[in-house]
């Protein structure tokens, strides 16, 4: 571990996102604590680091073995569980502001004042989620990308509060862990949210215009454009009811070019939520 990487970090949610940002840090040789809501949750966090370890190590993506890494991740089923001398903590809960200003005072009660506090948020308001802080200073945005192992970006998001100091130590982070770090302003949907938010509704509307099928719109973007993955594609891997929640705030905050069309709405409400289900705008295994 250099310089550059934080000594201990906590994540608040242990989902697919949480551990995949857990994982990424443990590997560079970071203390993390995954923090759990409930004995339940939290054996199911353990698992999904176990797999994730297990899966990256047969590919040959660690430098330390999977045990040896698995060994720097602990999971709590409680913020207070988090290390007080934590350097980090990021928030990965789901895409609701009341949910996650809960989750970010009650960590900011138990980690000491250097602690940097950031949120996973891909939409919501950096400053509106900071003024709940007693320190919004040192409040930022840590955008990453799904999945988190993979992903070469994360966008840094800076509100009209956040210490400069605070944005260039997470850079510093993002930059060792092999990542690129993009730095934006808070605004509703940030660059990268607000740009493929937009691209991915009006290829929904196109399906359900019956402009052409899933997979010719993919394969469109992905020859045409040499996009990695196509909207619809992305859209399913992002999980449908993640982007639903996504528009639904940036059409309140920019406006009706973002309204969520029928189609998103309706397979939503059908359960079809994309790889997570197995049925989203394709079919996954």
């Amino acid at each position: 571990m250099n310089q550059h990487t934080p000594g201990a970090v906590g994540v608040l949610g242990g989902g697919r996102m949480g551990a995949g940002i857990a994982q990424v840090f443990a590997t560079r040789g970071a203390r993390v604590s995954v923090v759990e809501s409930g004995a339940e949750a939290a054996e199911a966090a353990r698992a999904r680091l176990a797999d994730g370890l297990a899966k990256a190590g047969d590919r040959g993506k660690l430098t330390d073995g999977p045990a040896e890494v698995l060994a720097r991740l602990t999971v709590v089923d409680g913020v207070g569980g988090l290390p007080a001398d934590a350097d980090l903590v990021v928030e990965a809960v789901p895409e609701r502001a009341d949910l996650k200003i809960d989750v970010l005072t009650k960590a900011e009660a138990v980690v000491g004042d250097h602690t940097v506090l950031a949120s996973n948020t891909s939409s919501l308001s950096i400053a509106e989620l900071g003024a709940a802080l007693r320190v919004p200073a040192r409040f930022v945005g840590m955008h990453f990308f799904n999945p988190v192992p993979a992903s070469k970006l994360v966008e840094v998001v800076h509100a009209p509060a956040t210490a400069d100091g605070v944005v260039h130590r997470v850079r510093e982070w993002v930059r060792d862990l092999g990542k690129t770090d993009v730095v934006v302003r808070d605004s509703p949907g940030f660059a990268t949210s607000r740009l493929g938010v937009l691209l991915g509704l009006e290829a929904i509307r196109m399906l359900e215009e019956g402009v052409a099928d899933a997979e010719a719109i993919d394969n469109a973007m992905e020859l045409g454009y040499r996009h990695p993955m196509g909207p619809l594609r992305s859209t399913d891997l992002v999980g449908l009811d993640v982007r639903l929640a996504i528009a639904e705030y940036l059409h309140k905050t920019l406006g009706d070019r973002f309204a969520p069309p029928k189609l998103l709405r309706d397979k939503v409400a059908a359960g079809e939520l994309g790889r997570k289900t197995g049925r989203g705008f394709h079919s996954w295994p």
